[in-house]
C-alpha cells in the first residue's frame, strides 16, 4: 500500500508497506520551523526520527568550534581546498541570515536531535556526506558554468543575498516562510535549475533520492517515522519515493572529465611540439626565444595574480617562479603553490577561524582574514595565470 496525505501545511503523511512516515518541511533559519518540529514530534510520538544531516554536519553542529581546528596546510595537500571554499560560502550565507533572525542555521534539526535524545528514540542521519555532495557538484560543473559562477553570478548573487540580510528581520522571516510554500519552492527551484542546471542535480535532485532511500530503509512496518527535512526536498521525495534507488552510485565521486583531461595535456603537448618545431625550423635561438616568452608571460601573469590578492612577497615570488613549470604539469597549479606558501608564512590565527564566515561576505573582509586570503591568493593567481598561458601560447605560436 502507498498513500500520501497532507496533514497540514508543510506536513505530509506517507503510508508505505505498513509503515507510517511523516515528512516535515522546514526552513533552516526559521523560528516557526523549530516550533513546528517540536510540536509534530510531541503530537505524533514517533518510533524513529530522521533528520536532513550527514555525520559531518551533525558533528559540526555538536562542536561549533571545529572551524578553529582546521589545518589549512593539510587541506591544501589533500587537494580539497575548493570543496572547503564552497562549504564556507554556503555556511557564511546561512550564518548571516541566521544572525538577523537570531536563529542558528539548522536549529530545527538540532531541536529534533534533542527530542530524539530526550525520548531515547533512534536517530537517523539521512543526508549524504556534504563533502561528497560538494565534490560531485564541483566535478559536475561545466567550464562555462564556472566562468558564469566566478565572473558574474556568484558575486552578484552573494551581494544581493547579503544586502537582503540587512532588511528588517520580520520581512526576511516572512519571505523564508513563503518559500516553504510548494508554489514558491517550485518557482525558486526552476530559476535555480535554469541558471545552473549542472549544479542543481548533485546539490538537490541527487539528495532527494538519497534522503528518500535512507527514509525508506529506516521505516519499519507498524512503526512511525518522522523525517525533518528542508522544505525544498519534500516535493522531490514524494515524487520519487517508490523508485528503486542505488545509493552506492550516489556516493561515487566522478572521475576527471574528458574535457578537463584534454585541457590538462593541451598546453604541455603544445609547448613541447612548438619547441621542437622551433628548433628544426629556426634553430636554437628561436627555441630559446619561445621558452623565454612562455616563462615571461606565465611567470609575470602568476605574479600579478598573487599581487592583486595582496599576497606575501614570497608568495608572489613563488607564484612567478613556479608558473612556467606548473602550467605544463597537469597535476600542479601556480595558485596552489602560492596558496601553500601564503598559508605557511601567514598561518591563520584562531581569530581568523572564528570570523571567517562573517569576513567572506565582504571584499574587505576577505583581504583582512588570513584564512580567506589563502583562497583569494589561489583563485586570483590561477585566474590571471590562465590568461598568461593563453597569451604566451599565442606568442609562441607566432614564432613557429
Amino acid at each position: 500500500m502507498f498513500e500520501i496525505e497532507t496533514l497540514e501545511q508543510n506536513v505530509d503523511r506517507i503510508r508505505w508497506q505498513g509503515a507510517e512516515i511523516i515528512l516535515v518541511g522546514t526552513a533552516h533559519v526559521s523560528h516557526q520551523s523549530i516550533e513546528l518540529t517540536e510540536r509534530i514530534i510531541d503530537e505524533q510520538a514517533p518510533d524513529t526520527i530522521a533528520v536532513e544531516l550527514c555525520a559531518s554536519r551533525f558533528d559540526s553542529m555538536q562542536d561549533p568550534n571545529r572551524w578553529k581546528n582546521t589545518d589549512i596546510l593539510t587541506v591544501l595537500r589533500s587537494g580539497k581546498i575548493y570543496v572547503l571554499l564552497l562549504q564556507l560560502v554556503l555556511a557564511s550565507y546561512q550564518k548571516r541570515l541566521g544572525n538577523e533572525l537570531q536563529v542558528k542555521p539548522g536549529a530545527e534539526m538540532m531541536a529534533a536531535v534533542k527530542q530524539a535524545q530526550a525520548r531515547n528514540i533512534p536517530l537517523v542521519l539521512a543526508d549524504r556526506e556534504v563533502k561528497i555532495t560538494l565534490r560531485r557538484a564541483w566535478a559536475n560543473t561545466k567550464f562555462t558554468s564556472l566562468l558564469r559562477l566566478f565572473f558574474s553570478s556568484l558575486y552578484e548573487e552573494l551581494r544581493g543575498l547579503f544586502r537582503a540580510s540587512k532588511k528588517e528581520a520580520a520581512t526576511i522571516e516572512a519571505e523564508i516562510e513563503r518559500l516553504k510554500n510548494p508554489d514558491a519552492l517550485d518557482e525558486m527551484m526552476h530559476e535555480f535549475a535554469t541558471a545552473l542546471p549542472d549544479i542543481k542535480a548533485p546539490l538537490i535532485d541527487e539528495r532527494d533520492f538519497y534522503l528518500a532511500s535512507k527514509i525508506k530503509e529506516a521505516a519499519q512496518p507498524g512503526k512511525k517515522l518522522i523525517a525533518i527535512l528542508g522544505a525544498g526536498h519534500v516535493p522531490g521525495i514524494k515524487k520519487i519515493f517508490l523508485e528503486e534507488i542505488d545509493r552506492t552510485a550516489l556516493d561515487v565521486i566522478p572521475p576527471t572529465s574528458l574535457t578537463s583531461k584534454i585541457i590538462g595535456i593541451f598546453f604541455p603537448a603544445f609547448l613541447t611540439i612548438a619547441l621542437i618545431a622551433g628548433f628544426f625550423w629556426g634553430g636554437k635561438e628561436t627555441t630559446m626565444t619561445m621558452a623565454g616568452a612562455w616563462i615571461l608571460y606565465t611567470g609575470l601573469a602568476a605574479a600579478i595574480g598573487a599581487l592583486l590578492s595582496l599576497a606575501h612577497p614570497l608568495s608572489i615570488l613563488a607564484a612567478g617562479v613556479s608558473a612556467p613549470i606548473t602550467t605544463v604539469h597537469p597535476l600542479l597549479a601556480a595558485g596552489w603553490v602560492a596558496g601553500f606558501v601564503e598559508a605557511w608564512i601567514r598561518k591563520p590565527q584562531v581569530k581568523d577561524m572564528e570570523t571567517v564566515l562573517d569576513d567572506i561576505g565582504t571584499i574587505r573582509g576577505v583581504y583582512r582574514n588570513r584564512f580567506a586570503r589563502i583562497f583569494l591568493v589561489m583563485i586570483l593567481t590561477n585566474l590571471v595565470t590562465s590568461i598568461g598561458m593563453i597569451w604566451g601560447a599565442k606568442v609562441v605560436a607566432s614564432l613557429m
